[in-house]
């Protein structure tokens, strides 16, 4: 199977431009052909109550907590306000949705949460490149035209298919009128997902809206990879130790290494050494992760272990898909992973 990987071309005066909006150069891809990118650095699953994140006490620090809870937290937007009520550049780590608070449903499992609505221009499209556009519609029914960030960007697209064989993390832009606007190069017909993770200014905390995307054509179903350990991608081995336990946040280590030596200078992607995605497979529910720590706390090392502390909502096969950055380059490495009963 085939593996892409694709440059960083974010410019030396921190012009952060979209690694993956264009395909051939932009789609994250997983290892053995299955494309890839948020809970927070510790989605506890189970608690009510966050816990502040201790590193940052006493430091200035505006991030809130680290401490999702996946199923259950109601996940609040940084709170970091300048003096007009502007959010910081970089929102709460661990403000990711993947868990909302809707009820206790999982992430990415509905098209409208908290009165926000995913608005797809065409819910077909076909293979090879298309401008992918979309809304995100407010409560009032207008395009929604200010956000929070969420790790340096407004916005996070997931394109997976619905096999968990194909994976994409894109960011489009945002117009004046509220669409957003990607390139997308999906290259099978078939069945996907797509998630939007965001923080409306308005609304005040993080939350991933989900659709169904049909790519038309010829189109043969295939069966998500086999549970494994261990990926390799461009010459990188990452292996993942620990398990996924519904109901209970447990750590998980990926370990990167390269020619068979540990990797120690991993490189900041989007704030942090790494990003991982869990789905599951049957109805795709959503959990997006960030590490414990985050470059530059003086804590935390760039590798070769990245750890997240992380949380399901519920049994099942879940496919994970981690990006990491070396050399300049953006790389996803993919598992499948069964829950297990402690």
């Amino acid at each position: 199977m085939t593996t892409q990987t694709h440059t960083n071309h974010e410019g030396a005066h921190g012009d952060h431009t979209e690694h993956a909006a264009h395909a051939g150069h932009g789609g994250h891809t997983a290892a053995h052909g299955d494309r890839t990118q948020h809970t927070d650095h510790a989605a506890h699953a189970g608690h009510a109550q966050p816990a502040a994140r201790a590193a940052h006490a006493g430091h200035g620090d505006p991030r809130t907590d680290h401490a999702a809870h996946a199923g259950h937290a109601q996940h609040t937007a940084r709170a970091a306000h300048a003096g007009d009520g502007d959010r910081a550049g970089h929102t709460d780590h661990a403000a990711h949705a993947g868990h909302g608070d809707h009820g206790g449903l999982p992430g990415g499992l509905q098209i409208t949460q908290d009165g926000y609505t995913l608005a797809l221009a065409e819910p077909i499209i076909g293979t090879g490149e298309v401008d992918f556009r979309f809304r995100i519609l407010g409560p009032d029914g207008a395009p929604v035209t200010r956000y929070d960030a969420i790790h340096d960007r407004d916005l996070h697209l997931i394109v997976a298919r619905r096999e968990l064989t194909g994976f994409w993390h894109v960011h489009p832009e945002l117009a004046a009128d509220g669409t957003w606007t990607v390139t997308l190069n999906l290259p099978e017909a078939g069945a996907y997902r797509v998630f939007t993770d965001i923080a409306p200014h308005a609304l005040g905390k993080t939350i991933t809206l989900g659709a169904d995307l049909a790519v038309a054509g010829a189109y043969e179903p295939r069966s998500a990879p086999a549970a494994a350990r261990t990926a390799v991608v461009d010459g990188y081995e990452v292996t993942l130790d620990g398990d996924l336990v519904p109901g209970t946040g447990q750590l998980l280590t990926l370990t990167v290494r390269k020619d068979g030596q540990p990797v120690t200078d991993l490189q900041p992607y989007l704030a942090a050494y790494g990003h991982l995605v869990i789905l599951r497979a049957g109805d795709l529910a959503y959990v997006h992760v960030h590490p414990n720590g985050e470059p530059g706390d003086g804590v935390t090392a760039p590798g070769p272990d990245i750890t997240f502390h992380t949380a399901v909502p519920g049994p099942g096969t879940y496919r994970l898909f981690l990006d990491f950055q070396h050399g300049d380059v953006v790389r996803t490495a993919a598992f499948t992973l069964s829950t297990v009963t402690r």
